[in-house]
């Protein structure tokens, strides 16, 4: 289901010395005392993740890896226990780092013989550890912004629990549809009248829980916090007074009890706007704030940001949950089908692998904070300037360069294959490791 590893182990180091053709000393490799989850993935991100750890973080980080294989063939072989486990042991130790893994269709089903069409891994993860998704762009010089006035990134907070993604729903023939509710301590059921239906339509019921609501504004709250970003909610509670009412109630609350004192010290601010609204200030806007997102409209502004500035594959993923301490890192894409299949042909492939090395970085940084490690931080920190760096410097992967000269003006010469990319990168990190 897992195997534990320490990269002091034999088999690492060799490993470590075969991808690194100048080795850095084992005494300079930075020592971390505990450990982080790793969670393989799929296709061609499962191909990207493994070089990751061999070229940028095995030759400068000795950390015991709690590894996980999260490809759906072993998801399938284990009935997905391995995803919970994996969820289990990140509650353990706090820190996860996830590969893009694939979240099976019909289709996937028959292609790799399936037991059955096995549950989104991330929303399973999440599930059991609750928590919000902050997703951030990557803001990279020479990557030319859609929404060219934004100056600072926006960070975009999704509340990963219920609503549309727990819903139920179903075709429904001509009839009256209700909602029933039957309190657990024996009082009288409450039936709520939904619609009366003179020919077939659909109907549909959501819920979230007060619980939940709670541990997504203190996720947001430490989050903008620790970047010093204004917070901003968003929800439509002129039309869902009560659904959408629950969620600004509990916000103001956390934030009059809790947190207003920490956010004027800072001086950061916290406010509400109805969605409409805020998606038209963010347009005009400089960006610059967090963004406190309902699940639904996380996952569709995420994505409106992420292109506006610039680049899908330019995205930061972290599941921060409430107890401030326990974090899921991951990249915010799928796992390339199109390019694993060019791979699997043996034809050449560019595939962005920024969004994972971040994944890396990202949950890095976190095991640093948490245990006091001022290099590892360091270290975390520095990959990312390497990276943004090389792109800067003309080393990128198609996507990249499509974004700076255009489908009618790309060469050949204006970007770098899979492995030529994390050379790249590999190179400049080697000599910023070692001034």
């Amino acid at each position: 289901m897992f195997r534990r590893a320490s990269v002091a182990s034999a088999s690492l180091l060799a490993a470590t010395r075969a991808f690194s053709t100048t080795p850095v000393a084992l005494h300079k490799r930075i020592k971390v005392k505990n450990e982080v989850v790793d969670m393989d993935g799929d296709e061609m991100t499962r191909i990207i993740w493994s070089l990751i750890k061999e070229k940028l973080i095995l030759p400068y980080v000795d950390i015991p890896i709690h590894y996980f294989d999260l490809s759906v063939t072993h998801r399938d072989a284990t009935s997905d226990k391995v995803t919970i486990d994996a969820a289990e042991a990140i509650k353990k130790c706090n820190v996860g780092i996830k590969c893009a893994t694939i979240t099976p269709d019909e289709a996937r089903v028959k292609e790799f013989n399936l037991k059955k069409m096995w549950k989104s891994p991330n929303g399973t993860i999440r599930n059991i550890l609750g928590g919000t998704v902050f997703r951030e762009p990557i803001i990279i010089g020479n990557i030319p912004r859609i929404v060219s006035h934004w100056k600072e990134p926006i960070v975009v907070g999704r509340h990963a629990f219920g609503d549309q993604y727990k819903a139920t729903d179903a075709i429904l023939k001509p009839g009256k549809l209700q909602l029933v509710h039957t309190p657990a301590d024996g009082s009288e059921p409450t039936t709520l009248e939904v619609y009366d239906f003179k020919s077939e339509g659909v109907g549909m019921a959501m819920y979230n829980t007060k619980e939940s609501i709670e541990g997504f504004a203190t996720s947001c709250f430490q989050y903008a916090l620790m970047r010093k970003y204004p917070l901003v909610l968003t929800t439509k509670n002129t039309i869902l007074k009560k659904y959408d009412g629950m969620f600004l109630q509990t916000f103001q609350r956390l934030y009059d009890e809790q947190y207003k004192a920490e956010f004027e010290r800072v001086g950061i601010t916290y406010n509400h706007r109805l969605i409409d609204d805020q998606v038209a200030q963010m347009i005009k806007g400089e960006g610059g704030f967090v963004w406190a997102c309902k699940n639904y409209d996380g996952d569709v502004q995420s994505d409106i940001v992420a292109q506006g500035f610039g680049s899908l594959g330019l995205m930061t993923s972290v599941l921060m949950c409430p107890d401030g301490k326990t974090i899921e890192a991951e990249a915010a894409h799928g796992t390339v089908t199109r390019h694993y299949r060019q791979h699997q042909q043996g034809k050449e492939t560019s595939t962005n692998s920024v969004a994972s090395i971040y994944a890396w970085t990202r949950g890095l940084a976190h095991r640093g904070r948490l245990d006091g490690n001022s290099e590892l931080v360091k270290f975390s920190e520095t990959l990312e300037k390497v990276v943004i760096n090389t792109i800067e410097s003309g080393h990128m992967t198609k996507d990249l360069a499509l974004c700076i000269h255009g489908f009618s003006g790309i060469k050949r010469d204006h970007y770098e294959t899979t492995e030529e990319f994390l050379d790249s990168v590999e190179a400049a990190l080697k000599k910023a490791m070692s001034a």
